[in-house]
């Protein structure tokens, strides 16, 4: 089985992160205990609540709050992008994430595989720090090149901001 693996890069001050659901790769706990010691001031989840119980992560809000750390439940269909309920949240989660990158703290997000929800979070983060999309979306796939994996995505990642 492969080994849990989180894809860093420097954003603001801080470090931004993407990553599969914790237990996709083996055991939910164990998962769980690699993205504890990596250290999150914050993590964003990008999957349903059925995926999170589908892989025995159900209760992963409730064990990052047990350390402190913020936790943001984004969830957006597998290969799509966000609707209403996530348009709505996204302004504080944005806005508290970027706090923390400023901050020199790390954000990590994550999506089942790693892929395209959590890139697409990924890239709008990166685009609402400053970065022009093109460059941003070049630098995120140099870690993942997965990262952002339909239009809708690149779409909705890539919305100039006011």
């Amino acid at each position: 089985m492969s080994e849990f693996v989180i894809y860093e890069l420097p954003l603001l001050a801080g470090t931004l992160a993407l990553s599969p659901i914790p237990g996709r790769t083996r055991h939910y706990g164990t998962d769980r205990d690699r993205l504890l010691a990596w250290g999150p001031a914050m993590v964003i989840t990008m999957t349903t609540q059925a995926e999170l119980d589908r892989k025995g992560s159900g209760g992963l809000g409730g064990d990052l709050a047990a350390y402190g750390i913020a936790w943001r439940h984004l969830p957006v269909e597998d290969f799509g992008a966000p609707g209403p309920e996530v348009e709505a949240a996204w302004p504080e989660t944005s806005a508290t994430a970027r706090a923390m990158l400023a901050e020199g703290r790390r954000v990590l997000v994550h999506c089942f595989g790693g892929c395209g929800r959590s890139g697409m979070a990924c890239l709008r983060l990166m685009v609402e720090a400053g970065e022009p999309p093109g460059s941003a979306l070049t630098r995120l796939r140099a870690v993942r090149p997965c990262a952002v994996e339909t239009d809708a995505q690149l779409a909705w990642a890539s919305l100039p901001r006011a």
